[in-house]
């Protein structure tokens, strides 16, 4: 059955997410450790914060990583020239003979100029100590907006959105300024299930650095993501924790016991107890190390728009196989299956097309369409497996930089 999750970042409007695949498993195991903690400012050479080594008890070890993290962890608040309104009262004279002689006061609402005000918030952390942070795109989406930074000491500081992930909900902001305490992102990809987790964030947009302890409770989630305006995105191979997340916890790290990131915290069940979904830390490297080397985030796309065949997707369309993925329309009339003038408008592809293997990866249950696109690289080829009007064929995709 289908679920409803949501992002989160505080706002006006509520944003929602369906979850697609994957069933709810959670895991309450916490793990053992043992030996001593180094002194909290140990630091490594570059500024970024050493990761801790095994100490004796959970409560210890969650205490030292927390006390070494506060300070890279910011809010983020976000704030916009909006109309300031006020009533005013304008004299009506009815037309009606019967009320000859009188006249009424009809309230209504008259502009006056703008004024700048808070319309939401969500969470940052530092990832470099020459002021680079990472959040949520949904978080930094409007760029009519202005994002401002507070330290955990009360400080505030603007930032400017340097970076947007034109493919994951992830996005870059900047401060001036130097020698910030940064978080280390882990360089393996080994989360474990019933691995302890602990999530720091801005909760409700009100309580700074509010942190929750949980387990991951389930790996390679797939949801699609969605918003009150219609767009839609997909995350692929996220991370599944019962550690709290709360409203403006988005783009807040997810933590090892050794307070290393291994996750970016985005979304959270809205209907079920302590479900929340992170997104990876081999994401967060790739975007990270794609803005060092060039300037700004490039990610390699083909161009379609597609949905995992599940044997209830199969069964109720009658499709002829019960794997692969099926190229679709979007929610609106504008999401288009196949991208005009995109690689795989080029090559060929349709709408209700099947694609059955990338590279001669079977398209499986957890074998991720995008997760191999990602891998590639911008002018890399893609060679596709076909279903199409009932006969197979191979394609060849050459991969763009995509360009929002």
């Amino acid at each position: 059955m289908d679920m409803i999750v949501e992002k989160q970042r505080l706002s006006l409007l509520p944003v929602t997410i369906a979850f697609l695949l994957g069933g709810i498993f959670v895991a309450l195991i916490f793990v053992g450790v043992g030996s001593r903690a180094e002194p909290a400012s140990r630091m490594s050479g570059s500024g970024t914060l050493a990761p801790l080594p095994v100490i004796a008890s959970q409560d210890q070890l969650v205490i030292e990583t927390v006390k070494r993290a506060e300070p890279a962890v910011v809010s983020v608040i976000i704030t916009k020239d909006l109309p300031k309104l006020t009533q005013v009262y304008e004299n009506v004279v009815p037309e009606d003979p019967f009320f000859r002689g009188f006249s009424f006061q009809i309230p209504r609402m008259q502009q006056q100029g703008t004024e700048k005000r808070e319309v939401g918030g969500g969470t940052a952390f530092f990832v470099s100590s020459d002021g680079l942070l990472m959040t949520n795109k949904h978080v930094a989406d409007d760029e009519k907006a202005e994002y401002t930074i507070l330290l955990n000491d009360g400080k505030k500081i603007p930032a400017k959105v340097v970076a947007r992930d034109p493919v994951n909900d992830i996005a870059l902001l900047k401060v001036e300024g130097s020698d910030f305490t940064a978080l280390p992102i882990t360089a393996t990809d080994d989360a474990s299930l019933g691995q302890t987790v602990i999530a720091i964030g801005n909760a409700l947009g009100e309580f700074r650095n509010t942190v929750s302890v949980g387990v991951i409770s389930g790996l390679q989630r797939s949801i699609t993501a969605g918003n009150p305006g219609g767009d839609s995105e997909r995350l692929d191979q996220i991370i599944q924790t019962d550690a709290a997340i709360n409203s403006g916890n988005s783009g807040g790290p997810l933590l090892s016991a050794k307070g290393e990131v291994i996750g970016m915290n985005t979304a959270v069940s809205s209907v079920g107890q302590n479900i929340g979904f992170a997104l990876p830390a081999r994401e967060l490297r790739r975007v990270l190390s794609s803005y060092q080397k060039n300037g700004r985030i490039v990610r390699p796309y083909i161009g379609v728009r597609y949905m995992p065949i599940t044997p209830e997707l199969q069964e109720k369309n009658k499709l002829p196989v019960d794997y692969g993925v099926l190229v679709v329309r979007g929610e609106t009339a504008a999401d288009l299956a196949v991208m005009p003038d995109s690689p795989a408008d080029r090559a060929g592809l349709q709408e209700n097309d099947i694609i059955l293997d990338a590279d001669g990866q079977k398209l499986i249950a957890g074998v991720s369409l995008q997760q191999i696109i990602i891998n590639k690289s911008v002018g890399d080829t893609l060679r596709l497996k076909v279903l199409s009007k009932g006969k197979e064929k191979t394609v060849t995709v050459t991969l763009e930089e995509w360009k929002e």
